[in-house]
């Protein structure tokens, strides 16, 4: 089993494969983290592993960005996870990340950050001992499965439809059709990205043994969601439900 040892910035939210994420980056432990990536070249990967919290909290308490009332303990790496073992409050799988823009903010406040999603690992352990989360991480494969090719055919007809019946129910207009792509490890990316599901659901199509299971869960998800949509007189701010707020 072959193995890496990355930074690891648990989120609320799914990062997928070929998905851009823009972070605005406060925290001490954060900081510290962007400010050791930073360091390494520009031109080349400046990863970091990304894994959705199945139960904590993604910023500190001492780092929501309000006055302070006083002396606070000093918190650490691990703090708003599982005391013990801060593995038990992340999902299993998650994607890599590589930082294509570390960008210091004003005053020393920070980092804004521009990363990618690369490829999907599965958590090996989680160690707490530094100034941030670190993982050792296996890289998972991509594997087609039998009929992926079809199956995103028919996922990018449904995702069409269920495009149309959210406009409708939220009273906007839909844009201009853009060009989809045809490749269908990168079809079933970009619908689970695009589709409004809370983070379980996401979670459950990130970590879908191949590409084809990917796409026939997206295919059942989108026509069961857009039936019931379709069936709403209006959807108002809906995506507020199901989008997590970052702090960092």
């Amino acid at each position: 089993m072959t193995t890496t040892r990355l930074p690891l910035f648990p989120l609320n939210t799914v990062l997928f494969p070929g998905l851009v994420l823009p972070l605005n980056v406060f925290e001490a432990r954060y900081r510290a983290m962007m400010s050791d990536l930073s360091e390494l070249p520009e031109e080349g990967p400046r990863p970091f592993a990304v894994v959705a919290i199945r139960d904590g909290r993604e910023s500190s308490l001492s780092g929501l960005g309000l006055p302070e009332e006083g002396e606070r303990p000093e918190r650490g790496p691990a703090d708003g996870f599982d005391p013990e073992d801060p593995m038990r409050s992340f999902h299993d799988v998650g994607c890599v990340a590589d930082a294509s823009t570390i960008r210091p903010r004003p005053a020393a406040e920070g980092f804004e950050v521009l990363a990618t999603g690369t490829t999907r690992f599965r958590l090996v352990s989680v160690d707490a001992s530094g100034p941030y989360l670190t993982a050792e991480v296996q890289p998972l494969e991509e594997v087609a499965g039998e009929g992926a090719g079809a199956l995103a055919s028919g996922v990018l007809r449904a995702f069409r439809g269920y495009q149309k019946v959210l406009a409708g129910a939220n009273e906007r207009t839909l844009g201009p059709r853009q060009e989809l792509p045809d490749d269908p490890s990168v079809v079933s990316y970009l619908v689970a990205a695009a589709t409004m599901l809370y983070t379980a659901d996401k979670q459950r199509l990130l970590q879908a043994k191949d590409t084809a299971t990917r796409l026939a869960e997206e295919l059942r998800i989108l026509r069961q969601e857009t039936s019931v949509i379709a069936r709403l007189p209006s959807v108002p701010g809906a995506e507020f439900t199901v989008r997590p707020t970052s702090l960092n």
